[in-house]
């Protein structure tokens, strides 16, 4: 069985909520696939170190509404329990032709035919609690919500004026848990610090498995868990022909290198398996902590993370920006996204306009802001790259405090937002073998390209 753990708006506990709901399962003995609506890299991160599974993303406008169907399906097939938290509010989505709210929890919720347990923030509410549960409930029939947890309740008197309003609405409440300030996760500029970071993680989840056990209303939830019946009609065809069943392997293994440690670790793990899939060999490595890239390698994979947090180590490991840095001189292929391209800057300077050496292979600095640039974004193609021919739209999403000052530009890039088709900026790189920019793609929706470039 599967249910999505939903929010009535952002900022309303449903991480934690659903960690706790997760390790108390995890405990039981039980095998958790779990998935997180939207583009996010960290609140997965911390899923997987639960479940021992990664944890998927279901994201419709990074990939396709076929692809977020057959994955879901696909992964899920050989787990006890599927778990999904939504993003956002319930409802936030972007607007199209097709839906209101497309991306959104909803959304996912109506593709997969799932029921939603949603948690509302009860800090600032007594009995007009009702009037929100009843909307979220009743605007889209379509859409099953078999109950509500209530979040952030103050006292029992607190509660009891939130269940006298809710005698209005007929919902289960599934659960209630009272303001827990020692349980807060440690976040920092860009939402949750990520688990490489953290020494405690085990701690943190035994605590919030006990958290789970006194505060969800167990005899309620559970026979939705524990129902056997499929509420999936659709195959996972899609998924499966463009990557499980069908192998691209090359005549020999193509090597890439991919950074992986406390600075970069924003990593889609359906990318990771896509590459497999392609024919090429992993091999991680750390800008912080090795001494040089691998060897023989045909390729260089520099995804995000926080190289700004980490710019000292990152500057004072000298011999792996040198190995770095001719490796790429070489010619060898490089994708960097985000925090990769910062590091392959001349230098970042850090909140507190400390500078700091990079790779220094893009002549750009990467100058720390206040300005958060988020969003879902279209990224047209203006140069013919080796790999990409101009005017192919790449469609991704923004999430950084870095901007650019370009020592000389040359933009490969012209990025829009995604809804409004406003034109936000010119940026990314090509130079020598290298394509570089803030935009983070699934590779799923760069399939047919990625054949290209690994043959």
């Amino acid at each position: 069985m599967a249910l999505i753990i939903a929010g009535e708006k952002t900022g309303v506990g449903k991480t934690t909520i659903t960690l706790a709901l997760l390790s108390w399962l995890k405990n039981q003995g039980k095998s958790i696939q779990s998935f997180k609506v939207g583009p996010d890299y960290i609140d997965p991160m911390f899923h997987t170190a639960i479940t021992g599974l990664p944890c998927r993303n279901l994201d419709p406008i990074l990939t396709s509404e076929d692809y977020v169907k057959s994955s879901f399906f696909h992964h899920s097939q050989k787990a006890d329990i599927s778990i999904i938290e939504g993003v956002m509010g319930l409802y936030d989505g972007v607007p199209n032709n097709n839906s209101f709210c497309y991306g959104s929890t909803a959304h996912i919720a109506k593709l997969l035919k799932i029921p939603v347990v949603l948690i509302v923030d009860c800090s600032k509410l007594s009995t007009s609690i009702a009037a929100i549960v009843y909307g979220y409930v009743n605007l889209d029939p379509e859409i099953k919500i078999i109950g509500i947890i209530l979040n952030k309740v103050g006292s029992e008197k607190h509660l009891s004026l939130l269940k006298e309003g809710l005698k209005r609405c007929s919902i289960l409440i599934l659960g209630v848990w009272f303001r827990e300030k020692n349980i807060e996760l440690a976040s920092r500029h860009l939402g949750l610090i990520p688990t490489e970071e953290i020494n405690t993680n085990q701690e943190i989840f035994r605590e919030l498995a006990v958290l789970g056990e006194k505060n969800f209303n167990w005899h309620l939830l559970i026979p939705y868990l524990e129902n056997k019946q499929s509420n999936n009609s659709y195959d996972a065809s899609y998924y499966q022909y463009h990557f499980t069943d069908r192998e691209y392997i090359t005549k020999s293994k193509i090597k890439i290198a991919i950074a992986k440690d406390k600075a970069f670790n924003f990593y889609y793990q359906d990318n990771l398996d896509i590459l497999e899939k392609l024919g090429c060999e992993l091999i991680f490595f750390s800008p912080m902590n090795d001494n040089k890239i691998p060897d023989n390698i045909q390729g260089i994979y520099l995804g995000g993370g926080f190289p700004e947090v980490f710019a000292d180590e990152l500057a004072k490991n000298k011999t792996m920006k040198k190995s770095l840095k001719e490796a790429i001189n070489s010619g060898i292929f490089t994708y960097a996204e985000c925090g990769g391209m910062m590091y392959l800057s001349e230098k970042i300077i850090d909140f507190e306009e400390q500078s700091w050496e990079m790779v220094g292979v893009l002549p750009n600095i990467a100058i720390m802001d206040k300005k958060l640039t988020l969003g879902y974004r279209e990224g047209k193609i203006l140069i013919n790259h080796k790999h990409f021919n101009k005017n192919i739209i790449l469609r991704g999403h923004e999430f950084h405090r870095a901007k650019n000052y370009d020592i000389s530009s040359s933009p490969i890039l012209e990025i829009k937002d995604y809804y409004t088709q406003q034109i936000l900026s010119y940026q990314g790189w090509q130079i020598k073998n290298i394509y570089a920019s803030y935009l983070h793609i699934h590779f799923a929706n760069i399939f047919e390209e990625l054949k290209l470039i690994l043959q």
